[in-house]
């Protein structure tokens, strides 16, 4: 086992490269110098460069070159009326020809190549596709969408119902507030591992019950996710297993403390079983968004848990997804 002060020690660097990574997030769009992320960090550049690549796998240029890729190559498939100059721009390129280059290097084609249908047989984690297999026609035959309005509220709300699987679900647009959370982080691959979150949370909740900060109904219990599993490599997927906490709690060690912001959000409710959720999220991004009249906004989207699948008759986990959007 590892000594108390090894571990304190371990704890400070994760969470000194975890406010990096969570400033990078928040600020893609400006000049990102390795000056100011050592600021960030509190190490001197010289050495924060080394302990940013030792920990995290790639050098921090790396990081932010491939983050800032990324983003841009889902702004271009859900944005399909922004210029490809816009998107590069809002995502911290300098020039039009600095982003062509570093997106043909990293999906070997070009970015007008990758919106008109190329996205369609690139898989990071998965056999290619063929684009006629994966066409938007046949992806949307597996959704039907109704769109009703809740009588109380004047709410537009749609249904979607998913053929040939028991998966259903209500979306609903409106207004989230602001959230203070407190996160444990994991960077890797998190698709069919449910033990994964049950030991991501039960070290966060180990954290924060002799701290009096679990204080159910009140506290909420999400999942936060950053990145496009169909586009980043699973090895690098960011994901944050968090609560709400006071503005003023105070993070320590490897549990981090972030702002999800407020703003327009679809949530979608869903009742599923552990091994539904990527049918869930394909439901709101495949079935709903497409005939919805909105479009993502930038920042992170998450699942908002909302029982204890344990005490659920089916075993069921009740839980919404929440994306961020604005109006297409």
């Amino acid at each position: 086992m590892m000594p108390d002060s090894k571990k304190r020690y371990l704890q400070t660097y994760i969470a000194r490269v975890n406010r990096v990574i969570d400033y990078i997030e928040e600020n893609i769009d400006k000049d990102l110098s390795l000056e100011r992320l050592a600021e960030v960090a509190q190490f001197s550049p010289f050495y924060f460069h080394r302990i940013f690549s030792a920990m995290v796998g790639e050098t921090l240029y790396g990081f932010i070159q491939r983050v800032r890729v990324e983003k841009a190559a889902a702004k271009l498939i859900l944005n399909p009326t922004k210029s490809v100059t816009d998107i590069a721009f809002e995502c911290g390129f300098s020039s039009a020809p600095v982003f062509a280059r570093a997106f043909r290097e990293t999906f070997n084609m070009s970015a007008s190549d990758w919106r008109s249908g190329g996205h369609l047989g690139y898989g990071k984690n998965s056999e290619p596709k063929s684009k006629e297999s994966q066409s938007v026609g046949n992806i949307r035959q597996d959704f039907e969408v109704k769109a009703h309005y809740n009588q109380g509220t004047v709410q537009q709300m749609w249904r979607i119902e998913m053929k040939n699987k028991e998966i259903q679900t209500n979306v609903e647009v409106k207004d989230m507030s602001e959230m203070h959370v407190a996160y444990i982080r994991h960077i890797g691959p998190y698709r069919g591992d449910h033990g994964l979150f049950d030991r991501l949370f039960n070290k966060l909740m180990a954290w924060a019950g002799p701290r009096g900060l679990l204080r159910f109904p009140e506290t909420k219990v999400l999942t936060v996710y950053y990145d496009n599993p169909d586009i980043t490599d699973e090895s690098k997927l960011r994901t944050d297993a968090c609560i709400t906490v006071p503005e003023d709690t105070q993070a320590e060690g490897e549990i981090g403390k972030s702002t999800i912001p407020a703003g327009k959000y679809a949530i979608a409710h869903f009742e599923i079983t552990p091994d539904q959720y990527q049918d869930a999220w394909n439901a709101v991004y495949g079935g709903w968004l497409p005939e919805s009249g909105y479009q993502p906004e930038d920042g992170p989207c998450y699942e908002l848990y909302l029982n204890n699948p344990k005490e659920h008759p089916q075993g069921k986990h009740v839980v919404d997804i929440c994306v961020p959007v604005k109006p297409l």
